[in-house]
């Protein structure tokens, strides 16, 4: 298990990772008591904000993580871009263009960090949707097959830009409130979303089953490194989501989100057919490409997200998705690879993530956490589907009682959390 740790990562997961590592190298496992004696990790977790840090290198490292994040501390960055942060970007360009823009854009904003929201909401108003309207009016396969790769390349920033406007009802600032409604539905067909459907499956669906039985993208009835259940998995979504989720509502009694997922998904494939029958073309690359590209992305990362699942207590949190501190994840799609967290309390601002993770990190060793670095979800589901478990294993970032253990021993235990459940272990497993 290397300590290599990716220099492109962000400034707070460089905090992260640091610190965790530091754990390692002086074998701190946290309260190693009699797990009878132990107090549960949820409520570590539900109180870590609260608690006080005894541990000095846990101390400084939240610290600071917390001055990046606050305004009034000079040590505060806004998030503008994805690829650079402030330090890779000359002085003088900082100076006279970015840090003005800046200024601006945190009034539009809901929160001064998030300048990124508006930086990528400007790129895909006039990139992204100007490429499809000039595809539209003059198609040539050439530009057709680079708008499409540069959709697919735009498709994780977008969607989980979506992901935080779904889960905190926009990104911009009241005076904005016109343009944080209007825009998701310019931009969800161009990014291969159909209108609403991830606010109804995400938010509505998979945040209240949790990967639990009745969760429609639950991995626990499939073998999670078998490729056969894989893609049985995946099919299974793309063909019939739009069915499934409507039935779902109604055996949970709610007709009126039922109506709403069926006809929001309805109406967006209506608009696919009409676009295919306007220019078949154009139609097939700015919109049904990224719609098929999409829709396997999420599939293919969600199965990396929750693939993992500990055999004693599949229901937790802790133990059923898994923490990932890399670089596509967190870098570029906004700290999602904090999902372990993100399950745990969904309303958490994404650039706080970091900040609650070292907070928590009793809860997570307690909660015996998969914590993971220098791999992203989609490669999580490849390795996994290629059983390379070593692999998996150089990539652990051990906590607790993980310290300590040899790579072989982390992939065979690894190996245990892919198992397939059946439905009279589903049964006693969750009440």
């Amino acid at each position: 298990m290397g300590s290599n740790i990716h220099p492109y990562s962000t400034q707070p997961d460089l905090v992260v990772l640091n610190n965790l590592f530091t754990d390692v190298k002086h074998d701190n496992r946290g309260n190693v008591g009699p797990a009878a004696n132990k107090t549960p990790p949820e409520v570590i977790e539900k109180h870590a904000d609260d608690l006080s840090i005894e541990n000095d290198a846990d101390e400084d490292s939240i610290a600071r993580l917390k001055a990046l994040n606050d305004p009034h501390n000079p040590a505060f960055q806004p998030t503008v871009f994805t690829t650079w942060d402030e330090d890779h970007i000359p002085e003088v360009v900082n100076k006279y263009l970015i840090r003005p823009y800046a200024r601006v854009a945190m009034k539009v904003v809901r929160h001064p960090t998030d300048v990124v929201f508006l930086t990528h909401l400007l790129l895909y108003s006039t990139v992204n949707l100007g490429s499809a309207i000039y595809l539209f009016r003059h198609f040539n396969y050439f530009h057709g097959v680079a708008h499409a790769v540069y959709t697919l390349w735009c498709a994780g920033s977008f969607t989980l830009m979506l992901h935080n406007h779904i889960h905190n009802n926009g990104v911009l600032a009241k005076n904005w409130k016109w343009l944080d409604l209007a825009l998701p539905y310019v931009l969800e067909p161009l990014m291969g979303h159909t209108w609403d459907s991830y606010y109804y499956h995400h938010v509505k669906h998979h945040h209240v089953e949790g990967n639990g039985p009745n969760d429609l993208s639950s991995t626990l009835r499939y073998q999670r490194d078998d490729l056969l259940n894989f893609l049985h998995y995946v099919g299974r979504f793309l063909l019939l989501v739009w069915l499934d989720l409507p039935l779902y509502f109604l055996r949970k009694n709610k007709p009126a989100l039922a109506a709403k997922t069926f006809v929001s998904e309805m109406g967006s494939y209506a608009f696919l057919y009409l676009m295919w029958r306007w220019d078949a073309k154009a139609a097939t690359f700015v919109f049904l490409i990224p719609f098929v590209q999409l829709r396997l992305g999420l599939m293919i990362g969600n199965w990396g997200q929750h693939a993992l699942v500990d055999e004693i207590e599949p229901d937790s949190d802790f133990r059923s998705s898994i923490t990932l501190v890399d670089v596509p994840s967190n870098r570029f799609c906004f700290n999602d690879g904090y999902h372990t967290a993100h399950h745990l309390n969904p309303l958490r601002h994404w650039r706080q993530q970091p900040v609650h993770f070292l907070q928590s990190k009793e809860a997570y060793r307690t909660g015996r956490a998969l914590v993971f670095h220098n791999i992203d979800y989609l490669m999580m589901t490849v390795k996994l589907l290629q059983k390379d478990y070593m692999y998996l294993a150089s990539c652990l970032v051990p906590m607790g009682e993980q310290i300590g253990m040899s790579q072989v021993e982390i992939a065979e235990m690894l190996r245990t959390k892919t198992r397939k459940f059946g439905e009279e272990e589903i049964r006693a497993k969750f009440k």
